[in-house]
């Protein structure tokens, strides 16, 4: 056997085992439907090569319909997977008029003017403009992560690929007259070892992707509280201490809203568990829409919340805090005889986030437990119910609360806001 058979082997073979490689990762996650798109692209291609390279010669080279036809399917469907990655509509109908036209263009010069030359440029132009979607779908979107740079210019390299290699090599090689001298050219030994790397790339990058994604996923499930939503305790804790040290640092004013829903052991005695449950999910859907970009939102205990607005002051929080308060006061109430234990009265208060609760993430936890005392934070108020109280962080906590050591460090604008639901 010949070194060229079995350089043909090497992107059939490559083919396969990522084709089998993302078959799997569909079998364990099927709602990721791209990744059976990127195992078909990967088996397309490994198909096209094997007839390109190995099937059998059919009258007026008819065989390579089905191989070109398989590249341009192949690189459709692997484009598409990268895109719907990022839950973007995938250009199916755009691709679908290149792949036309491009198969049109190919089949005159297989069939009506043979042109082996004509043809490799109709099929790689074609991939070039495929490939060109992935930067032109991506281009708009936030990039979090390197993996989303390397799709980006992997789009670009592709493209270039596709487009300056058969005007490069074809340039300096030459026109190819049959077949044999097409697969024993230059050119297509660089077609061969470019679409391994740039297939084993692509692969590698949607696999980080993929992982990458699922560790969010797992992120997100020990973070986040599935009833209401938002974040967890934990989850608020370490996004708002890090949210609070970077305005501290930058000299900007925080306010930290808390609500909970009052006489709520109430509801779940008499109305039972699932009503409970359909408050929380409620109110926290009522957080999430009335919060503005960039809050930190958290349930933080049974029917306690949190919500952290950095680089806002005193007049966005009350704001908030107002519309929070006011926003489910219209929520329908199961009985009317339970008028004393209804769900949609609230009241909001803010109070001041203490010094110590800026240098010490946890500070934000034991800060709350001590803020849990009514009368001490409110002497001589009569009612915490219905209500929007505000304090500075330069007149608070007070001294019982605070350690003799603890110097306010947040400057005039933050707030400890307190929201709750009767």
């Amino acid at each position: 056997m010949s070194g060229q058979f079995f350089i043909s082997l090497l992107n059939p073979g490559i083919g396969l085992l990522l084709a089998g490689a993302f078959l799997l990762l569909w079998l364990y996650r099927r709602e990721y439907r791209y990744l059976l798109a990127a195992a078909a692209g990967h088996a397309i291609t490994a198909a096209a090569f094997l007839i390109q390279d190995l099937g059998p010669v059919l009258p007026m080279e008819l065989q390579r319909i089905p191989a070109n036809f398989g590249y341009l399917l192949a690189g459709c469907l692997l484009v598409g997977a990268i895109i719907a990655h990022y839950r973007v509509a995938v250009p199916r109908r755009t691709m679908a008029v290149i792949c036309t036209v491009s198969m049109t263009i190919f089949l005159w010069f297989l069939l009506v003017d043979p042109s082996i030359v004509g043809r490799i440029y109709a099929i790689s132009f074609a991939l070039g403009l495929i490939a060109l979607m992935i930067p032109v779908c991506l281009r708009r979107l936030p990039k979090r992560h390197i993996v989303d740079h390397i799709f980006f210019w992997l789009g670009i390299v592709w493209a270039l690929n596709y487009t300056l290699r058969p005007l490069l090599v074809l340039g300096v090689t030459g026109d190819i007259a049959n077949y044999v001298g097409f697969q024993q050219s230059v050119y297509w030994t660089t077609v061969q070892f470019t679409q391994a790397i740039c297939s084993v790339l692509s692969a590698i990058t949607l696999m980080v992707a993929v992982a990458i994604d699922l560790m969010a996923e797992l992120r997100e499930q020990a973070d986040g509280d599935q009833l209401s939503g938002l974040l967890n305790r934990r989850g608020f804790e370490a996004e708002a201490g890090a949210a609070v040290r970077a305005c501290a640092d930058q000299g900007r004013p925080a306010a930290l809203l808390i609500a909970d829903i009052d006489h709520f052991k109430a509801v779940n005695d008499n109305h039972g568990h699932a009503a409970g449950d359909a408050i929380i999910a409620a109110f926290g859907a009522h957080l999430r829409a009335a919060a503005p970009a960039g809050t930190i939102a958290g349930r933080i205990g049974g029917e306690e919340f949190a919500l952290l607005l950095p680089g806002s002051g005193i007049e966005t929080a009350r704001a908030l805090a107002e519309a929070v308060r006011t926003g489910m006061t219209i929520a329908p109430r199961r009985d009317a005889a339970d008028d004393k234990h209804r769900a949609g009265g609230r009241r909001a208060r803010r109070r001041p986030v203490a010094a110590d609760a800026r240098r010490r993430p946890g500070a934000l936890r034991s800060q709350a437990r001590r803020t849990q005392s009514r009368p001490r934070l409110y002497p001589g108020t009569g009612s915490y119910r219905h209500r929007v109280l505000t304090r500075r962080a330069s007149a608070w906590p007070p001294h019982h609360m605070a350690p003799a050591a603890a110097k306010p460090r947040f400057r005039g604008g933050q707030f400890f806001v307190r929201c709750t639901l009767n």
